[in-house]
């Protein structure tokens, strides 16, 4: 039966193990296989950060080959600015999780996360790799040993039907800090047993990246690892999708559900955050102007710490959207706290700020700012600062 993890789509299989890379803690799992059945069309998007982990290159290059099929991953370690014993180590990875599926080291892709500068204990990973057992059942444990200083597990599954076939998308993700995407995500995970060509594969896949773990942040930090994968191995049997059909929209909409939903899981779960901001953001010049001014709103320390203190600062909002370098008129501004009005065509209403303390102390803070330029309008999601979020970091490695 279908559990709503990401071996819920045909043909797909995971398992998971602790294999000492990790310290010991009630979620003793830190390297997982995703699997399919049978070869699969895949499509990747990774980190822009010029300071790049291994993984990510090896994950490059594999892409470019047909039948992907695995990816392996490990937690606790990102195995980035390790040079080319780090390289090394990636390779040796990827080949023993090739050897244990008696597969090509080409067919398997590669994802790392945690602390940067540490070489991966790879004798413990070729050891145990070999042991790990592959089963519908284990996509829980999948997305449990991809975690890092994450509070909980991020899956979703979704059922689509379409005169008379369906098909299932399922994904998970992890992140909690260094998170400010400009690609994707930290690391994130997408499986379908719908039948996609690879050229529409990739494009949906950026198109929903693009609306989803483009537009998250919570520190403002794009991590050495960011990779962003899809697997699709056609069990489903339906026509396959490419290009612009009424069933390939469909297939889109759902794919977007899917990554929207495991990108405000992430912005929900920020280190020490605890609430979950939304910035919509409409009337812009245009499109890209509405991402920019969500994406800064979302992002500005001063606009997160007055959220965590329900502070109803509006003004830190305003001067986020003015700084963002997007066409701006105070002027025309419109600017709601939840359904509150706080400004109309740039004039303060007068709303209660005693009231509005109290809206933010709710666990989701929506703001809403149309600018009356145009017909731009982006969402994007974020969370409040805490000083919980210091410690964290302050700690991470010590």
């Amino acid at each position: 039966m279908p559990d709503g993890s990401i071996t819920t789509p045909k043909g797909f299989k995971a398992g998971a193990i602790y294999a000492g890379i990790k310290k010991k803690s009630k979620n003793n799992l830190d390297l997982a296989i995703l699997y399919s059945d049978t070869p699969c069309i895949a499509a990747g998007i990774f980190t822009t950060n010029k300071f790049r982990a291994a993984p990510v290159y090896i994950s490059e290059h594999n892409l470019g080959f047909t039948d992907n099929r695995a990816i392996v991953v490990n937690s606790g370690c990102a195995n980035a600015g390790t040079g080319e014993a780090g390289m090394a180590d990636a390779i040796e990875m990827v080949k023993a999780t090739a050897e244990s599926l008696n597969m090509q080291p080409k067919d398997v892709l590669i994802a790392s996360t945690g602390v940067i500068g540490h070489r991966l204990p790879i004798d413990k990973i070729k050891e145990n790799v070999r042991l790990i057992g592959l089963s519908q059942r284990n996509g829980h444990e999948f997305a449990r040993a991809i975690m890092t200083t994450d509070t909980r597990s991020k899956e979703i599954a979704v059922q689509v039907n379409i005169e008379g076939f369906q098909f299932y998308i399922a994904g998970a993700a992890k992140g909690a800090g260094m998170i400010h995407p400009n690609m994707a995500t930290m690391l994130g995970f997408i499986t379908t047993d719908a039948s996609v060509s690879k050229e529409f594969l990739q494009f949906a896949l950026k198109e929903a990246a693009d609306v989803s773990f483009n537009m998250i942040t919570v520190d403002g930090d794009t991590s050495t690892n960011d990779s962003l994968f899809m697997l699709s191995n056609g069990q489903a049997e339906n026509p396959t999708f490419a290009g612009d059909t009424e069933y390939s929209l469909v297939f889109q909409q759902a794919l977007t559900i899917v990554c929207q939903n495991l990108a405000k899981s992430i912005a929900r779960d920020g280190e020490g955050a605890k609430r979950l901001i939304e910035i919509q953001v409409e009337g812009a010049a245009n499109l890209e102007d509405a991402r920019l001014i969500a994406r800064v709103i979302a992002g500005s320390p001063l606009v997160k710490t007055a959220v965590h203190g329900a502070d109803p600062n509006w003004g830190r909002i305003l001067a986020a959207a003015g700084r963002a370098g997007a066409d701006f008129d105070i002027d025309m501004v419109d600017l709601y706290l939840g359904e509150s009005p706080v400004l109309l065509k740039g004039a303060r209403t007068g709303v209660d700020e005693k009231e509005l303390s109290s809206w933010l102390r709710q666990v989701e803070v929506i703001i809403k700012l149309n600018l009356n330029l145009g017909q731009g309008k982006a969402t994007a999601w974020g969370c409040d600062l805490s000083a919980e979020y210091v410690k964290i970091n302050a700690d991470y490695t010590t």
